[in-house]
């Protein structure tokens, strides 16, 4: 049974899912592929294109070419090759991002990555094509890593050698061969196995976004207001419950050890009681100066910088929405959507008409939206006073959800979605055509670069529109129903 490197990323974060997925892919949860999934892999592709440039004499090999063209490729003249590919007797299988033979009969591996650093525990691929190289009987003398340079500033045409770094990491691959290797091996054996324990996955004592796609396949134990939806909650004490088959909240020890934000969930899924902090949620609102103004933006992140004075996955917005609410209740709306790839001074110069320097700026999740008002300071300086009054005046309504405003019906989530169908069951993000952040950055992206985008751009910019605006009224129908608890 072949193992690619997919295959074996998958299998060192859970063997049992990489099981489940080679010997009953019909029972292997397929799950809608991900937007954000699809955008990565866009962007790969596209950070090759500009590696690729670093090897002007390199040979693109033909899209899934065989191991055997690969072979007779080697033979050739050239030295850099793209893509080649490569199998082991076992069915153990490498597709090379950048080959090159050396003079003496060695061979340089380049592994290219979309992101702007190595982080440490992302070497295992590159270990995985070595190994599969030396077991073809090729000797590999360095590898390294492409990656995007963090510092890059786009000013002009994008020179290749100034956006991406290559760093040396065969120290660290030689350090971790070995182990890899055995790993490997394990895979191997382990997709071999006529059958397993399907009554569980290594996943168990992970937290909840450590799991794997086919985690609710193996732990059907797993209960409703389980121990995974407890916030922040470290692996260590999901091992410690796991191992005590405590796997549900109601199971958790009175005097096991948990934070106060923690015991405060706890307590109010074993009541099943909303527990409110009201003097101190009337203390956090009462600091705020009206107009109060509830502000989302919408970005445009990208690996490769598309304006000048950006850089690798900086992100641009491309649209905001602003209800203002005075001290007497009334309430306006603002909003603004991009049409093209550009800086949004436009937008900028005619929020600050709408809001001015008044008042108190309410968004959820707030470090976001600073830090993008942070990135905007540098490109678009005229508006220098506003942003840096927005930032100064800015509140985290999400933060009351934290601590003073505990329901158990938010499964320990303090997401907006999450949030106000709770307590303003009235409104609902599921009879909007775009649904979510990534949606919304994926649709506009397609809309404003893809020259063959097929769908009507009107229809699809009341779509965003319309989604940004249920994300700033979400907040204020969140905010006046604060400001009347009983």
């Amino acid at each position: 049974m072949q193992i690619t490197k997919t295959n074996f990323i998958q299998y060192l974060h859970c063997p049992e899912s990489l099981w489940l997925l080679k010997n009953k892919e019909e029972d292997y949860p397929k799950g809608e592929f991900s937007l954000f999934l699809e955008k990565l892999i866009k962007e790969g592709y596209e950070v090759e294109e500009y590696a690729k440039l670093l090897f002007p004499n390199g040979i693109n090999l033909p899209e899934n070419a065989t191991p055997q063209y690969t072979q007779q490729q080697l033979a050739s003249d050239n030295n850099v090759f793209f893509q080649p590919s490569f199998s082991t007797q076992k069915g153990v299988f490498a597709r090379i991002d950048v080959l090159e033979k050396l003079a003496n009969d060695t061979y340089l591996i380049y592994e290219i990555k979309s992101a702007s650093s190595i982080k440490k525990g992302k070497l295992e691929d590159a270990c995985f094509q070595k190994y599969v190289l030396q077991e073809r009987g090729y000797t590999v003398s360095k590898i390294f890593i492409i990656h995007l340079n963090k510092d890059y500033v786009k000013q002009g045409e994008i020179i290749p050698n100034e956006l991406l770094e290559i760093a040396d990491v065969t120290e660290q691959i030689d350090n971790l061969y070995s182990s890899v290797v055995n790993d490997i091996n394990a895979a191997s054996n382990f997709i071999n196995k006529e059958s397993i324990n399907e009554d569980e996955c290594s996943c168990r004592h992970k937290t909840r976004s450590n799991h794997c796609d086919s985690f609710k396949y193996f732990n059907k134990d797993v209960p409703d207001f389980s121990i995974y939806e407890i916030a922040r909650i470290s692996a260590k004490k999901i091992e410690m419950l796991v191992d005590n088959n405590q796997l549900g909240i109601l199971d958790i020890p009175l005097d096991f050890e948990l934070s106060t934000i923690q015991q405060t969930q706890v307590e109010s899924v074993r009541q099943e009681l909303v527990l409110i902090n009201k003097p101190a949620i009337d203390k956090s609102l009462s600091k705020l100066k009206f107009p109060l103004h509830f502000v989302d933006y919408e970005t445009f992140p990208t690996a490769i910088p598309k304006l000048d004075y950006m850089g690798p996955h900086n992100h641009l917005v491309f649209q905001v929405s602003i209800h203002t609410m005075q001290e007497n209740g009334d309430l306006t709306h603002f909003d603004w959507l991009g049409t093209t790839l550009e800086q949004p001074i436009e937008m900028l110069k005619q929020m600050q008409d709408f809001t001015g320097l008044t008042g108190t700026f309410i968004s959820w999740n707030a470090p976001f939206e600073i830090s993008r008002n942070k990135d905007m300071l540098v490109w678009i300086p005229q508006f220098t006073d506003y942003l840096n009054y927005m930032n100064t005046h800015m509140f985290d309504l999400m933060n009351i959800f934290k601590s003073d405003y505990v329901d158990y019906r938010f499964h320990g989530s303090t997401s907006i979605k999450k949030v106000l169908p709770v307590l303003c069951p009235q409104f609902s993000y599921s009879d909007l055509e775009v649904q979510d952040g990534t949606m919304a950055l994926d649709t506009w992206g397609r809309m404003v670069t893809d020259s063959n985008f097929k769908e009507d751009k009107n229809t699809v910019r009341q779509n965003l529109l319309d989604y940004c605006k249920l994300d700033t009224l979400a907040m204020v129908k969140i905010y006046e129903r604060l400001t009347n608890l009983d």
